[in-house]
């Protein structure tokens, strides 16, 4: 962080004194292009709210904005080490790829067909990375201060063949990356690891046959003109990671300019809901227009796959341990606070 001190133009006269700038830059970057859904709202909400915040409350501090997206600087295996070790001093943190160093963030990857509402999601883990010191911690543990939540739109089954029963899915092979691979456990089909940007051609060469993904993240791969079989789950909304700023750079930050972060991050969560929302919406209308079918699986047959399920938010458990627990419990008695009846009650018991 770097602090300037320099004299406005014309050496601005307030009361007989001249009026002294600091000027502040900021590295910010992320390992995905300025159009992704976790990155679309640091440049088009985030910075120009920290700039106008600033201004409005007397232009006392401005901010040298230093852009590194589309991973100029780092790959999306490394976002919480380029957050951590100030490669950036804010950047896009994908939590989901740190089950090791930060699991306590994947809880919903753990608990599926809880809620299908991303901007619920973005709400809840806004209030509970602030307020539940389990995950205030984690992050602090890391370097870390969290700002704003980032999130998927709903998982649903985008593939060669529609699925009217549960039945369709056996012997079937679906990319199913990370964690996401345990919501096919007892289902007959096999997961196969894999990402965004290896779906089109793991389907198109018959490695797989489909893949378990959301709307916002197909449109843009064009996975649909290999897949054009989309089956409408509902396996929910995931709590991604989150917008998030260097710890030592955010503590030496003026407090008029981290509150400033802090006011402009709840207009980034704002705008990254509407954004996955309107592109959710869209990218459905497009892949329709373009061939892609949609389906619905049936009640009864969802009804099957989510008590088919074993008990995979166990494993989870035994890892985190009390913090787990406690992350849960506060997770799930968010949702039912906000009148969501989750389809498992994955805190049974705790």
């Amino acid at each position: 962080m770097k602090l300037t001190a320099i004299t406005t133009a014309g050496a601005l006269l307030l009361s007989g004194a001249a009026f002294a700038q600091q000027t502040i830059t900021v590295n910010i970057g992320s390992s995905h292009p300025e159009a992704n859904i976790w990155v679309y709202a640091m440049k088009n909400t985030f910075q120009p709210e920290v700039n106008r915040i600033l201004a409005e409350n007397g232009n006392a501090y401005q901010v040298n904005w230093v852009e590194n997206y589309a991973g100029t600087l780092y790959k999306f295996t490394d976002t919480r080490e380029a957050v951590m070790d100030g490669i950036v001093d804010v950047g896009m943190v994908g939590t989901v790829w740190e089950g090791a160093n930060m699991p306590l963030q994947n809880v919903t990857y753990f608990t599926p067909f809880a809620t299908e509402d991303h901007r619920m999601i973005i709400e809840i883990f806004d209030e509970l990375s602030e307020s539940l010191p389990e995950l205030k911690n984690s992050w602090a543990e890391n370097g870390m201060v969290h700002l704003s939540s980032l999130i998927t739109d709903s998982y649903d089954i985008y593939a060669t063949f529609p699925v009217n029963t549960m039945a369709d899915l056996q012997n079937r092979k679906l990319n199913a990356p990370g964690t996401s691979a345990n919501w096919l456990r007892e289902t007959g089909a096999t997961p196969v690891d894999g990402a965004l940007t290896t779906y089109y051609t793991n389907i198109q060469t018959g490695v797989t046959e489909g893949t378990l993904s959301f709307a916002s993240g197909i449109l843009p791969t064009r996975v649909y003109e290999v897949a054009p079989e989309l089956t409408r789950v509902g396996i929910g909304s995931m709590y991604f990671g989150g917008l998030a700023a260097n710890k030592d750079f955010f503590d030496g930050l003026p407090e008029p300019v981290q509150q400033a972060f802090r006011e402009a991050a709840g207009a980034t969560s704002i705008a990254h809901g509407d954004y996955v929302g309107d592109l959710a919406a869209r990218a459905l209308d497009e892949m329709q227009a373009a061939g892609l079918t949609i389906h619905q699986l049936p009640d009864e047959e969802k009804t099957k796959w989510v008590t088919g399920l074993p008990n995979i938010v166990e494993p989870w458990l035994e890892q985190t341990g009390e913090d787990g627990k406690t992350v849960l419990k506060a997770y799930f008695n968010a949702l039912r606070e906000r009148g969501v009846t989750p389809l498992r009650n994955w805190d049974d018991g705790l």
